[in-house]
């Protein structure tokens, strides 16, 4: 799939035109593939497929994946998707996130594909949620924003540490009552666009397995590298 529209733009990073809005040099450059633990998608050492804390501690997700580390000029682009009201980079971001290593296969296998969902409140100041927009350009026969709700408002987490994170979301989801058939037995991936410490991931895919979801995967499009976050 090619990266973003098929209109002439200007490349959002090295800015030479005609190019997709982030080019292949670019990609080339700053989204090298690397080897990351399965269970929380920290760079791990060739040879390992889950670091020492997901060995010690298994996370309640099967499967973590994504695309490129949370630095430049992922976070500028992040930004502009998320506070800036550009929503029109779901395109070019979602397609980022398929080339992340078992992304698409991970995709293929779900039943449902879910995006971590925003307050009301947030919502609404927000205009989108941008999770619910990646995960209709990633699988827009699966996407289902109705399946798990967000039922408070919560402080932003951007500032806490992991134990205050996840203290900060107990209760913060639930499936949707009407729904809930619709998730036994099922293979769920859930969307979001950064993962810092994992809590909001971690603690939808506790929700999504007490209601009687088999597996839940992540595909998140940016990670988070201080070891500290996790």
């Amino acid at each position: 799939m090619p990266f973003g529209s098929a209109l002439p733009s200007r490349c959002a990073i090295c800015q030479n035109w005609p190019h997709a809005p982030v080019c292949e040099a670019c990609i080339s450059r700053f989204a090298q593939p690397q080897h990351r633990c399965l269970s929380c998608a920290l760079p791990l050492a060739l040879g390992l497929q889950r670091c020492g804390a997901c060995l010690r501690t298994p996370p309640p997700l099967d499967l973590c994946l994504t695309a490129v580390s949370y630095e430049w000029p992922w976070i500028d682009l992040i930004t502009r998707f998320k506070f800036q009201e550009q929503a029109g980079w779901d395109g070019p971001l979602a397609t980022l996130m398929l080339s992340a290593s078992g992304a698409e296969d991970a995709l293929d296998a779900a039943d449902w594909v879910v995006p971590i969902p925003l307050s009301t409140q947030r919502l609404a100041q927000r205009g989108y949620n941008q999770s619910w927009q990646l995960a209709k350009q990633l699988s827009p026969s699966k996407a289902d924003a109705h399946l798990l709700l967000r039922t408070r408002d919560t402080p932003s987490q951007r500032t806490l540490p992991r134990a205050e994170r996840l203290a900060n979301l107990v209760g913060a989801f639930a499936v949707e009552p009407l729904r809930a058939s619709a998730l036994r037995h099922k293979n769920v991936v859930l969307i979001d666009d950064v993962m810092t410490s994992g809590a909001s991931l971690h603690t939808a895919a506790r929700v999504l397995r007490q209601a009687g979801a088999a597996k839940v995967s992540a595909l998140v499009l940016a990670r988070t590298e201080a070891p500290e976050d996790y």
